[in-house]
């Protein structure tokens, strides 16, 4: 079931179907090199391979790599949830695709005195740089495998005839599993040496709407763009659109860091792409006060990822795909939010261009004018704002410091969130315990995030100094996707020393001159999403 090809002028295709590496033919004088040439390490070694090499502006272009081909003798598996147990740390915890060995086992007896033959499987987390290899649990699988996605749907159905809970599952889906392919992967390369062209981010009109990244490029009047960081989805925990971590746009600092994260720093040229853990900073000054702010251009209580501060609830760590509270914050907002602040009770003080007080609302949300700003106020900190007076100065004070001192709100920078991190001076260096990718009392979070295959986007530099943005298919039968392992893998492969992830699943998506050249997983098409790395 293969894919289209994307239908772009033809530059340089390499063949290789062995793992022997294959010398690629120069491409035209004013181009760029391949990114990376040797085989890429996914699935067995004889595995066919081809690269398509296309100029997309001087300095930039664009490899499509495919690997495999779609395999038919790949089954279909039904995959159960398994409910806790006696012997389960959490006898409360809702039924997961991962448990305890126990709660897993007593299913699968349950399963077998109500006619349906399963087996329970370990889990196995490979070693990282911060999670030491071991089992995380127990996943519990039909014996019976399948050779159509509707043979296991009609499964399932008995099996929730019969009271249990169940998915289908593609084999080909399995981190690290043998399966033949295909991997469609797309990778944008970015030579500073010969690009005379603008590298950053957008998030269009405003942070609080979602735009497809093609939509994006197009607004940037982009040649290319990649989707970017992660983002609010759910108005439950906050503004969707929002960069649910670090943003720095042309220069600005719109969105704070989840604390201890990575974050890819561009530079308008492609100069000094690099990785960074930067810590932000932010305080409202007012005479001889200054007043610790908690976020930049977010609803105040809601922190998506968390990596907030030590008044956050459940965690001040990040922890990914989660929304930690706080009733009792400091939030600051500038005219790129949206056409309104965010509604509530509380109290908001605006400010003009010359750090001037405005006004000072009983209420928060309000529409903020060109060149003002706001700082909005919840729960016990209300007081810290009701004093202030229209005509006093209060200025805002906002930093982001990198580890050895510099300010990444500078012009022409650009600074996106994402992680784990990757790859750390060509070597794997994977943070995924760091960057809250592991939950401590739910591993079926690790298994679907982290070891099973998805649509990924990654971006970082090679050896050579040019800036590298990759997008990879995933979560179909024809485009398998990649575990976060086998992508610090693949990263390597292409000839990178500095890599890290961002956003990925149905946000996974690249366009040329407008036009969607990826695959997106999300059955309603190419998602929306909070902002996206363009090439203007």
């Amino acid at each position: 079931m293969p894919k289209a090809a994307l239908g772009m002028a033809l530059v340089v295709a390499v063949s290789c179907t062995t793992a022997a590496s294959t010398q690629a033919a120069p491409l035209p004088t004013g181009h760029t090199g391949y990114a990376g040439s040797a085989p890429l390490p996914l699935g067995p070694a004889d595995l066919p391979q081809t690269r398509t090499t296309t100029a997309v502006e001087p300095g930039v272009t664009m490899t499509h790599i495919v690997r495999g081909a779609y395999d038919p003798s790949t089954p279909w598996v039904v995959e159960l949830s398994i409910p806790s147990g006696s012997t389960s740390p959490d006898p409360d915890a809702p039924p997961r695709s991962v448990q305890d060995q126990g709660s897993a086992d007593d299913l699968v007896r349950r399963l077998a005195a109500a006619g349906f033959d399963a087996q329970s499987q370990p889990v196995r987390q490979p070693a990282v740089a911060d999670v030491p290899a071991g089992t995380i649990g127990y996943r519990v699988r039909a014996t019976a495998t399948f050779s159509t996605q509707a043979d296991a749907t009609a499964y399932v159905t008995r099996l929730e005839a019969a009271g249990f809970s169940a998915r289908t599952w593609y084999a080909g889906w399995d981190g690290a599993s043998m399966a033949k392919g295909q991997w469609s992967i797309n990778v944008l390369t970015i030579d500073p040496r010969q690009f005379r062209g603008r590298l950053g981010a957008t998030f269009g009109p405003d942070l609080v709407d979602r735009e497809t990244t093609t939509a994006l490029g197009a607004y940037a009047h982009a040649k290319a763009a990649v989707n970017g960081g992660f983002f609010v989805l759910d108005p439950k925990a906050g503004a969707p659109g929002d960069p649910a971590g670090v943003g720095v746009y042309g220069g600005i600092l719109e969105s704070e860091t989840v604390a201890g994260r990575p974050s890819l720093v561009l530079d308008e040229r492609a100069l000094h792409t690099h990785i960074a853990r930067p810590v932000w900073s932010g305080s409202l000054l007012h005479g001889a006060s200054s007043l610790h702010l908690d976020g930049i251009n977010r609803v105040p209580g809601l922190i998506r990822n968390c990596g907030g501060d030590a008044g956050d609830q459940p965690t001040d760590h990040p922890l990914h795909d989660t929304t930690c509270t706080d009733p009792d914050e400091l939030v600051a907002f500038t005219t790129a939010y949206g056409p309104s602040t965010p509604a509530g009770p509380g109290v908001e003080v605006v400010l003009d261009r010359h750090d001037r007080v405005v006004r000072v609302d009983a209420q928060r949300g309000t529409t903020l004018q060109p060149g003002q700003r706001s700082v909005q106020a919840t729960g016990s900190l209300t007081s810290q704002l009701a004093g202030l007076r229209p005509g006093q100065v209060a200025r805002l004070d906002l930093r982001l410091i990198e580890p050895g001192g510099g300010n990444l709100v500078r012009p022409r920078t650009t600074v996106v969130n994402g992680g784990p991190q990757l790859l750390r001076g060509g070597a794997e260096y994977i943070t995924q315990g760091t960057d809250g990718m592991v939950h401590p009392t739910d591993p079926s979070f690790a298994y679907g995030w982290v070891l099973q295959r998805n649509p990924r986007t990654f971006a970082g530099e090679d050896a050579a100094g040019r800036t590298l943005l990759v997008t990879v298919d995933g979560r179909q039968p024809d485009e398998l996707g990649l575990s976060i392992p086998e992508e610090a893998q693949v990263a390597r492969a292409l000839g990178m020393r500095e890599a890290m992830n961002l956003d990925g699943g149905g946000s996974t998506a690249m366009s040329l001159d407008g036009r969607l050249v990826t695959h997106p997983s999300d059955a309603s098409g190419e998602r929306p999403v909070g902002d996206a790395i363009v090439i203007g």
